[in-house]
C-alpha cells in the first residue's frame, strides 16, 4: 500500500474527517474503531505480507 493511500485510510485521518463533517465524537470514535478492526488492520497486514514475500 502506498504511503499516501495509507495516510488517507488511517483510522485517525478518517476520524478527523468524520469530525469535520460534524459527526459527534462518540459516534466517530466508534465508527473508526470498527473500521480499524474490520478493514484497516487486515488490509495493512495483507499489504505488508505482499511486500515481504
Amino acid at each position: 500500500m502506498s504511503t499516501k493511500l495509507q495516510r488517507y485510510l488511517n483510522p485517525l485521518h478518517i476520524y478527523c474527517r468524520l469530525r469535520d463533517m460534524g459527526i459527534a465524537k462518540g459516534i466517530a470514535l466508534g465508527l473508526c474503531r470498527v473500521y480499524e478492526r474490520i478493514i484497516f488492520k487486515p488490509l495493512l497486514v495483507k499489504s505488508h505480507i505482499n511486500i515481504q514475500g
